[in-house]
């Protein structure tokens, strides 16, 4: 029997191979995963906190790269800029207004932003007027029952409502000045109407082309400058401000409502305007009293002179 001394002892020797189960690639591809979920969420977050039409410049950006490149535009950087679709424009210090640019701290861009939010609140208020004044129409059964008769709409002068005759219903008695007793309570309720807004009136009187029969100069002037006057003191009478009351006119047959029927009874009308700011402007522009030039008074103490009478007082020496 051999000695157990002698008997071959075997090492087993394990080699490792990198890149097992046990490795670091796992870590690499997992630090690639988290980075792209970031930058993921980051896109989320900025795309849900621009504005959509920096939404719009960029995707044109992506569609058509070059051509915005070369001639710049809202997803290409500032417009602004010497070089199209670069950067900031270098060339403008902080503050500092090219020309052709709207300075928006100067007084000027100020003042025209507050003049375009008067006349919005001011064309809002003149739109629900309007919408109120058709509702009480509904409402009301006397001016429901004359409702084709009642036309507004909003012009540039602001807004219109007009009363118009029919063929077998008229405003006023036959060639005169005299409200229809009908014709008051439609002035009367709107009178009281259009008192609760702060806007001034206007009035004008139309009629249409037959001539008024007279002899003693009493034309369709003087009528529809009566009428007008006769609708102002109704209104007045229900309930409207006297002090509201901006312009009163006669236009005749002037301005027919039918162009192509001059004699159409709906050109007989009477025209309410409730005037919007820049009108109302205008017509007190026209009421303003006129400065009359230094050397006007001269002018007319020599007509005065020429015709033989006497100088009006304080003409300067020396006229004749």
């Amino acid at each position: 029997m051999a000695d157990d001394n002698m008997r071959p002892i075997v090492v087993k020797r394990i080699k490792k191979v990198a890149g097992g189960h046990h490795g670091g690639a796992w870590k690499i591809a997992y630090a690639d995963f988290v980075t792209a979920m970031m930058a993921f969420f980051l896109l989320m977050w900025l795309l849900g906190s621009t504005a959509k039409g920096d939404l719009e410049g960029i995707s044109e950006y992506f569609k058509t790269p070059l051509k915005v490149a070369m001639s710049g535009g809202s997803g290409a950087g500032d417009a602004s800029s010497v070089i199209k679709g670069g950067g900031t424009d270098l060339t403008r210090r902080n503050g500092q207004v090219k020309k052709g640019d709207i300075d928006p701290t100067s007084k000027t861009y100020n003042l025209e932003a507050a003049k375009a939010q008067v006349a919005k609140a001011e064309a809002d208020r003149l739109q629900s007027l309007k919408s109120k004044i058709e509702s009480v129409i509904e409402v009301n059964p006397l001016l429901k029952k004359y409702k084709n008769q009642l036309l507004l709409d909003i012009t540039s002068e602001g807004l219109r409502i007009q009363i118009v005759d029919e063929q077998n219903r008229p405003m006023f008695a036959l060639a005169r000045a005299d409200l229809q007793p009908y014709t008051k309570d439609i002035l009367n309720v709107i009178g009281m109407v259009l008192n609760e807004v702060p806007n001034k009136i206007g009035l004008s009187g139309h009629t249409d082309s037959t001539p008024y029969p007279s002899d003693a100069g009493y034309s369709n002037w003087e009528l529809s400058a009566d009428r007008a006057n006769a609708s102002r003191r109704e209104l007045v009478r229900g309930g409207l401000g006297d002090d509201k009351v901006l312009r009163v006119v006669g236009l005749a047959s002037a301005a027919p409502l039918d162009r192509t029927d001059p004699f159409n009874p709906i050109n007989r009308r009477i025209s309410i305007i409730v005037m919007n700011k820049r009108t109302e402007e205008a017509v007190q522009r026209d009421a303003a009293n006129l400065e009359v030039p230094a050397q006007q008074p001269a002018a007319a103490a020599e007509a005065v002179a020429a015709a033989g009478g006497t100088p009006p007082a304080g003409t300067p020496a020396g006229t004749k």
